[in-house]
């Protein structure tokens, strides 16, 4: 049996400006202020990206707020953070962000079991008309879900 999955914080804007061509799990390296926080669910993803430097990957940009109790001690809010993955996926995401056009953004935040784990994803921009076809697509789904519903009638 897996362990439960209990989800922090998502990165929706990540689904919206992005194509998502590969999604890994990954470990997050946190000091103690920072995992009190992370369990108050004060995380906000948007705006973050992963980098590989000199064999590690980094993930920049995410904002974990001040733990609120914590005392000197305290953590910066925004700062580089190591990612822990094999040495085998950290050549492949490498390679993969050596094409033009291709980022590393993380998804969600996680509890799972007793760890914190960070779902990064390889992805590539979307263009305008992209998304303005993926915005035409769910209405038009949404539509057809609701007249079906209505075409059933209350149950």
């Amino acid at each position: 049996m897996s362990p439960p999955i209990k989800q922090i914080a998502a990165n929706r804007k990540a689904f919206r400006d992005f194509s998502i061509l590969e999604r890994v799990e990954t470990g997050i390296v946190l000091c103690g202020t920072e995992v009190k926080s992370v369990r108050g669910g004060n995380v906000n993803l948007t705006g973050g990206y992963a980098i590989v430097e000199n064999g590690q990957v980094f993930l920049h940009d995410v904002h974990i707020h001040q733990y609120e109790q914590g005392n000197q001690f305290n953590h910066e809010s925004v700062r580089p953070r190591r990612l822990l993955l094999h040495k085998k996926e950290i050549l492949k995401l490498r390679q993969q962000t050596a094409e033009k056009g291709h980022t590393i953004v993380p998804l969600k935040i996680y509890f799972k079991g007793g760890l914190i784990k960070v779902e990064i994803g390889v992805c590539k921009g979307k263009a305008t008309h992209d998304k303005r076809e993926d915005i035409k697509r769910k209405t038009a789904e949404r539509e057809a879900q609701r007249a079906v519903a209505h075409h059933r009638g209350p149950s």
